[in-house]
């Protein structure tokens, strides 16, 4: 039997490599993004109560109404914006399978699809399973900020998307004001459809504001947002998450939703429609993270890593070029076999592994995780 894969080239995600390799060696993972405490148990509590009382068949192909009415007020409130609830929300098994879908729904072979580098791995062989190519632009370093005029010379006949992540994974910066204005200039006038992956939409820090592409009106009418609940509140396990978009982009979406999915978990999508009426929920993440950050930073400020703070999303990017000239990749691997504490390394997100001698750590974890691992990083 011979056959030609899709993806040809893709490789075993970073994530899975150094989560197990952090397993194999009983290392302390902030490698991968995921929480090691639990979430609330009102909200476990309420996934139970619903399997009880009945919500275990097939819920409704774009979701539980329920869910997406609560989903549209939250918009409302946080920036007086809105999605109908009917017509322009549709719950997802995780933002991945969000950003799959869309980019399955609008590019063909030879479109062009612009992403920022570093990215988180899943946009690229989700756009080259379709047949597009990505163009990636990258992020200027040390701050991570996007040169709009580089993005300008991207853009040509064929670019039919730009997809953008803030906060952004991996490293911990957002989008300002001033770089929605930019993006806006760039694509009014043309039929270029915009992703914006907002799934750290909830965890900004000292006091700065998310920049929800749907505040800019001229944005909004060509753009799809994805959002995780399982970012948001600690159960990653779950895999459910959202999005939304106009109505014409949305009927495009839900022609494909509805064969490559259909529905998702029916229990937990009442859950969260009950858990949701209590925004103080999401509003208190800010300030519930910013601790864990600080915390984790005040534990290594004495070490020999050089950081800035993260002004969003549970990442840390620290720089150790004062303590080693050794390829990134090769230093997180040892970190994590000799010294017992796993990171992901920021090379494997460019094309051509551009090695910054920085290194993501999650602190998305028990204080009593951050003081080890800190001591672990001071002692190098």
């Amino acid at each position: 039997m011979q056959f030609t894969p899709k993806l040809t080239n893709a490789e075993t995600s970073i994530f899975s490599v150094m989560s197990a390799l952090a397993n194999k060696h009983n290392a302390i993972n902030l490698s991968q993004g995921f929480p090691n405490f639990k979430s609330d148990q009102q909200l476990i509590d309420g996934v139970t109560i619903a399997m009880a009382t009945g919500y275990n068949q097939y819920a409704p192909m774009a979701g539980l109404l329920e869910l997406r009415e609560a989903i549209s007020k939250k918009f409302e409130k946080l920036y007086n914006s809105s999605y109908h609830p009917e017509t322009e929300i549709t719950i997802t098994a995780g933002a991945t399978q969000a950003i799959f879908t869309i980019i399955s729904a609008f590019i063909k072979p030879n479109d062009e699809v612009i992403i920022f580098k570093p990215a988180y791995d899943s946009y690229q062989p989700s756009i080259e399973a379709n047949g597009g190519k990505a163009i990636g632009v990258n992020l200027q370093t040390p701050d991570y900020h996007i040169n709009w005029d580089l993005v300008e010379q991207a853009i040509t006949q064929q670019t039919k998307m730009i997809i953008i992540n803030t906060p952004h994974n991996p490293s911990g910066t957002i989008l300002s004001e001033s770089d929605l204005l930019q993006l806006d200039k760039l694509t009014r006038g043309t039929n270029i459809i915009v992703l914006s992956d907002e799934v750290y939409e909830h965890i900004v820090f000292d006091g700065l504001q998310h920049q929800s592409i749907c505040k800019f009106s001229g944005l909004k009418e060509r753009s799809f947002i994805t959002a995780s609940f399982g970012k948001t509140f600690h159960n990653t396990g779950w895999k459910i998450g959202y999005c939304c978009a106009p109505k014409p982009l949305m009927e495009a979406f839900r022609s494909l939703h509805q064969f490559n999915v259909f529905s998702v978990h029916h229990p937990t999508q009442k859950a969260l429609a009950e858990y949701l009426k209590t925004p103080d929920h999401y509003l208190s993440l800010p300030d519930f993270y910013q601790e864990k950050r600080d915390l984790f930073l005040n534990l290594i400020k004495a070490s020999r890593f050089k950081f800035k703070p993260a002004q969003g999303t549970y990442f840390q990017v620290l720089d150790y070029s004062e303590i080693t000239h050794e390829n990134d990749f090769e230093f997180a691997k040892r970190l994590t076999i000799e010294k017992g504490i796993a990171s992901i390394p920021l090379s494997v997100f460019y094309d051509d592994l551009q090695d910054h001698k920085v290194l993501r750590f999650c602190f998305a974890k028990t204080s009593e995780t951050l003081k080890q691992a800190a001591t672990i990083l001071n002692s190098i």
